[in-house]
C-alpha cells in the first residue's frame, strides 16, 4: 500500500441523481478504509460542494483525487484526467469551487499543491432523487472506484 497521503474528494448533489456518484463513491471508499483495505495515510471526504476550507486539507496532501459526475461526458463512461493549479477557473458562486481554483490557491497560500486529478462518470438522469442512481451510474461507480485505487496504488 502507498505511504504518500491522499486526500480523496467525492462531490456532487445527492438528491440530482447521478450527481450523487462523487459522494456515493467516497462513501464506498470509506467503508473499505474502514474494513482495512486502504492505509491510514488516505482521508476520504463526501461533499455536496467544494469550499474553500478544502484548501487547508489539501496542503497536507501528496495527491488529491476529485470524483465527479460529468454531464459532458457519455453516461456511464469514466474519465481519468490530470488537474493543474488555474487561478482563472474561478468560480462565480461564492459557496462552491473549481478544483483547479482550490489547488491555486494552496499553491499561492502553502508554496505548493499536490498532484491532482479529476475522477468523473458521466452521468445519465439527472432528476430529484435521493442518492440513487440510473443503471448506467451504477455501472460506472465500480470502475470509477478502480481508478481512484490504481492512483493511490492499491491493488484488491
Amino acid at each position: 500500500m502507498t505511504s504518500r497521503r491522499a486526500l480523496i474528494i467525492g462531490y456532487g448533489s445527492p438528491i440530482r441523481g447521478d450527481d450523487a456518484i462523487g459522494p456515493l463513491a467516497a462513501d464506498r471508499l470509506a467503508s473499505l478504509k474502514e474494513a482495512g483495505r486502504l492505509p491510514d495515510s488516505v482521508d476520504i471526504q463526501s461533499r455536496h460542494i467544494l469550499t474553500a476550507e478544502l484548501v487547508e486539507d489539501m496542503q497536507g496532501a501528496d495527491l488529491a483525487l476529485f470524483l465527479d459526475a460529468s454531464a459532458d461526458t457519455a453516461p456511464g463512461e469514466v474519465r481519468c484526467r490530470p488537474l493543474t493549479p488555474d487561478a482563472t477557473a474561478l468560480s462565480t458562486m461564492a459557496h462552491f469551487h473549481d478544483p483547479r481554483e482550490l489547488l491555486a490557491w494552496c499553491q499561492a497560500l502553502y508554496g505548493k499543491a499536490p498532484e491532482a486529478w479529476l475522477i468523473s462518470a458521466g452521468g445519465a438522469e439527472w432528476g430529484y432523487a435521493s442518492y440513487q442512481l440510473s443503471a448506467t451510474a451504477q455501472a460506472a461507480l465500480e470502475p470509477m472506484i478502480g481508478q481512484v485505487l490504481e492512483k493511490i496504488g492499491v491493488t484488491t
